[in-house]
């Protein structure tokens, strides 16, 4: 792999891994509601599913998400669901203490299991795959190059913001702050959610 094509791919993984979207709003909740240990669970399945589902489609599986259509809607469908059902528990939590009993947590399994729900993350996945491991001679060192860089910036990405939501825990918990923080982060998951469908039609998915 030349440099150009490293710097091109460190880009975008810095881009794709550090903007908002479901995995880092949803470690940044939970951080906030549940504390840095708790969230510390979501904050490794993602680079772990990530990794996987990465994995798959450079054997050819998104080649057939690709080729689908149905596939395709039905992991947005899946996963926006998913995500609408998130922010209707963020919504009205508005103490420590709801947070808790709203099972606003997300385990490692069903962290891993949520990537393959996120079209943000086969999206990515598929860019990669296409742009720097399709067609090369050298296809599978490349995977395994590819493989531990991103993985890094899933883990780094994620954990920055659960850090940063962790930070704001105990400023929260005073009166509507928590409240109104988790609204703003049910918030951000309908807007990824809505984000998401109007780049798969402006695509024509």
């Amino acid at each position: 792999m030349t440099s150009s094509e490293l710097s091109a791919l460190l880009v975008l993984a810095t881009v794709s891994s550090f903007t908002p979207g479901p995995n880092t709003t949803l470690s940044t909740a939970m951080a906030a509601n549940h504390g840095l240990r708790r969230a510390m669970r979501f904050v490794l399945a993602v680079p772990v599913g990530w990794g996987i589902l990465f994995t798959l489609c450079a054997t050819g599986l998104g080649g057939l998400v690709v080729a689908w259509p149905p596939l395709r809607w039905g992991i947005v469908v899946l996963g926006n669901a998913y995500l609408l059902w998130l922010a209707s528990r963020l919504w009205g939590s508005g103490s420590l203490q709801q947070a808790d009993s709203a099972k606003l947590q997300v385990g490692f399994v069903q962290g891993v299991s949520l990537q393959f729900l996120n079209i943000k993350a086969w999206m990515l996945a598929l860019a990669i795959v296409a742009g720097w491991v399709a067609g090369r001679e050298d296809a599978a060192e490349r995977t395994l190059m590819l493989l531990p860089i991103m993985v890094a910036y899933g883990f780094v990405s994620n954990l920055t913001y659960a850090v940063a939501g962790s930070m704001l825990r105990h400023w929260l918990a005073h009166g509507r702050r928590l409240l109104v923080f988790n609204r703003c982060m049910a918030g951000a998951l309908l807007a990824t959610v809505v984000w998401l469908l109007n780049g798969l039609r402006a695509t024509g998915a």
